[in-house]
């Protein structure tokens, strides 16, 4: 008996590595990208799954604190900007950029990053 193969019944067995744009823009990273308009211009965000995220750490701009190593968040960059404007946000942070205000609070002893 052979290995089961886990592939889905759609994919073509000729081994082709010749990638579109849209197949880099969901399965690549982990997650699917999207552009969406905030303060005024348009943001590409993509979804990056926990996998993908393993051994690495960020600091979320909307509530200061770390992304902890594999957990699932978000990247967002303005459109027309470079790979050194990219953040990675916590999910729930992104969904309430827009109710948060722009000083943000911490507490006496946080580290100021």
């Amino acid at each position: 008996m052979s290995p089961r193969r886990n592939r889905p019944k759609g994919a073509g067995s000729s081994g082709s590595s010749g990638q579109g744009a849209e197949d880099d823009r969901s399965g690549r990273y982990g997650g699917w990208q999207s552009t969406e308009s905030w303060r005024g211009e348009e943001w590409n965000v993509r979804h990056v799954a926990g996998a993908s995220a393993v051994g690495k750490t960020y600091r979320c701009p909307g509530c200061d604190q770390m992304i902890p190593s594999g957990v699932p968040h978000v990247v967002a960059w303005p459109e027309h900007a470079g790979v050194d404007d990219r953040r990675h946000w916590h999910k729930a942070c992104w969904n309430a950029k827009d109710r948060r205000t722009t000083r943000v609070q911490r507490s006496r002893n946080a580290p100021k990053f």
